[in-house]
């Protein structure tokens, strides 16, 4: 009966994330916006296309607190598509499929059955497709974790150089990956000392020497660069924690487990977890945080299915429920509606001449206006004081942009909130925000 049960759940599990994903596939050419990040990564390899700087001026109104290596595949992944959202969405869409294939082969590596790897892979893309928008989203994280995870089976077969060198070319695509190379190299203290020493040392020199490229190629410190200003705040980590709820039972699973392969699995989570806390606390920043503790979750729960495939997937039921539960909340991006409200938001956008600000900056893109303003990054240097609001604000009241596209209009910071209820009007909202024109 258990047997029978376990293999309905499954069932149900692979079903629904087979028909999320054919959603996000289907979705990739589509010209409606899934994240404002899309916006973001794809402004910046147009930079690159168009021969402009990929790291501006501190003085100038767009930010770039990347790494640079994503901008320049996406780029010239772009040049096949058209579009650069495009590609950067079948990077992205591609990067899951080899993180779930990277999972199944890391478990093969450890001797789990073939039932095992599959369980794992499945509740990582569950997981994914269900909580959060990353999968074939134009945003870098998935293509880091990606080659980490590649990086992880060079661990376990013992070539500690070429997984250094592969983790530290993780870091220049996204540099938040800080996770698995951690873990493995804590994991290796523990196996082998030796090994593990050559694996930081070796790791640790190849990206003091990126670092020292890049700010001889880039003139401008990467570590810089990254640390753009931002509000930190305990809520923001209080939030975050109850976007987990997926990884309670997978954990309190690989905990109970009697396996010893589960060490790696378990120094894997507590530290995925320590991390993702620690940026958590950043304002703006994503559930893509703890996609680590998502990938742990899934070895474990892979050797939790070796033992005892039902109790894994009743480890895995909270995903779909939270599915049925939150359905709308989950596709409403990809309804009728909402690509219809896009379509007209970039004729809006369009028919008016001149500059647009956008926070949701694909649309300024796809109706040909470019990128004028970092909405985020520029509203957070306001808010922490770091930059003077003054010269924005100007800009403001003297109309400079000829329509504004913001989800909230104190995201700029309050100085220039006021400008704009002074200097422009709502024309009309929506999903993708408020669209604003010149008051007259």
């Amino acid at each position: 009966m258990k047997a029978l049960l376990a293999m309905l759940l499954w069932g149900a599990l692979a079903l629904v994330t087979l028909a999320l994903l054919a959603r996000n596939i289907l979705a990739i050419p589509v010209l409606a916006p899934q994240d404002p990040n899309e916006g973001w990564n794809a402004a910046h390899a147009l930079s690159l296309l168009s021969g402009r700087a990929l790291y501006p001026p501190p003085q100038s109104l767009l930010v770039n607190n990347y790494p640079p290596l994503s901008f320049y595949l996406v780029a010239a992944l772009s040049k096949l598509t058209g579009d650069a959202i495009t590609a950067g969405r079948l990077l992205s869409l591609f990067a899951f499929l080899g993180t779930c294939a990277g999972l199944a082969l890391v478990l093969r590596q450890m001797a789990c059955s073939a039932h095992a790897r599959w369980a794992a892979a499945l509740f990582f893309a569950a997981t994914l497709l269900i909580a959060s928008d990353y999968v074939g989203m134009d945003d870098p994280q998935l293509l880091g974790h990606a080659v980490q995870i590649f990086a992880l089976l060079l661990v376990l077969r013992e070539r500690t150089l070429a997984a250094a060198a592969l983790f530290a070319l993780s870091l220049f695509l996204k540099h938040n990956l800080l996770a698995l190379p951690l873990a493995s190299a804590l994991w290796l203290w523990r196996q082998d000392r030796g090994a593990a020493a050559r694996f930081a040392a070796s790791g640790t020199v190849l990206i003091v020497l990126g670092l020292t490229l890049f700010h001889l190629f880039y003139g401008v410190s990467l570590l810089s660069a990254v640390a753009s200003p931002r509000l930190v705040s305990p809520a923001n980590t209080v939030s975050a924690i109850s976007h987990v709820w997926w990884a309670v039972l997978p954990l309190a699973g690989l905990f109970a487990l009697k396996d010893s392969r589960k060490t790696f699995c378990l120094i894997y989570a507590l530290t995925a977890l320590a991390v993702g806390l620690v940026f958590s606390a950043g304002d703006g920043v994503d559930i893509n945080i703890f996609f680590d503790l998502a990938m742990a979750c899934a070895l474990g729960l892979g050797m939790v299915a070796e033992t005892n495939s039902a109790r894994a997937a009743l480890c895995a039921l909270p995903l779909p429920l939270f599915l049925a539960v939150h359905f709308h909340d989950n596709n409403y991006v990809f309804a009728a509606k909402f690509r219809a409200e896009a379509v007209r938001d970039i004729a809006f956008l369009k028919a008016r001449p001149g500059l647009a600000l956008c926070d949701q900056l694909s649309l300024c893109l796809w109706a040909g206006k470019g990128a004028q303003v970092d909405v985020f990054n520029i509203g957070e240097q306001i808010k922490t004081g770091s930059r003077d609001p003054s010269e924005l604000a100007r800009m403001i009241a003297s109309h400079h942009f000829a329509v504004l596209q913001l989800q909230d209009p104190g995201a700029l910071g309050e100085p220039i909130r006021k400008e704009i209820e002074k200097h422009y009007r709502a024309d009309h909202s929506n999903d993708n925000g408020t669209f604003f024109t010149p008051a007259l």
